[in-house]
């Protein structure tokens, strides 16, 4: 009862916080103001990315957040190879290359995951993307040369193996880690 009453309480200060002085608000607001342009959303208040290479400050701030948001993703191998990556490239990307970089650090890290490793086809706005392009042709080398094919999933499957591939047991599959 009293996590319900909570809930209604954080309602009611949703909307009484959107229905101020007649404009219109929303609670959740993207890291940085920035949303991707691959995904509709219909936030207003939402300003767009500010690149200021003019002077060496705020070519360097710029640099530092990016690097941080590409290394601190919460998704480990996502962390080192983008991190990696922007590390490398970062101080040669133009505008435009920036711009491209920060929607591929907007996009979800499963979904993301999925497309670089070959599990899943991205969607075309992403797969024309120049960042996502020279990313995914690194993941995709250094799987071919570190990794045997029998421990890849084939294109467009799911990977299911894992460590706990083979489980013998009445209630567990027989192969598989699902």
């Amino acid at each position: 009862m009293a996590t319900l009453r909570i809930a209604l309480r954080n309602i009611h200060r949703i909307v009484n916080t959107s229905a101020v002085s007649g404009r219109t608000t929303t609670s959740f607001r993207p890291q940085y103001g920035w949303v991707s342009t691959y995904f509709s959303t219909n936030i207003s208040n939402t300003q767009p990315l500010n690149i200021d290479l003019s002077n060496e400050e705020s070519k360097r701030r710029l640099y530092n957040r990016l690097l941080y948001r590409s290394k601190q993703r919460g998704f480990l191998e996502l962390d080192l190879v983008l991190g990696n990556w922007v590390e490398e490239h970062i101080h040669s990307m133009d505008e435009d290359g920036i711009k491209a970089l920060v929607n591929v650090l907007d996009l979800e890290n499963p979904d993301l995951w999925k497309w670089l490793t070959g599990q899943e086809q991205p969607p075309e706005a992403v797969n024309v993307n120049p960042v996502f392009s020279s990313v995914q042709q690194k993941v995709l080398k250094n799987l071919n040369n570190h990794s045997s094919p029998e421990t890849r999933a084939t294109p467009g499957q799911p990977w299911v193996r894992g460590w706990d591939d083979i489980k013998k047991g009445r209630d567990s599959p027989v192969t598989g880690n699902q």
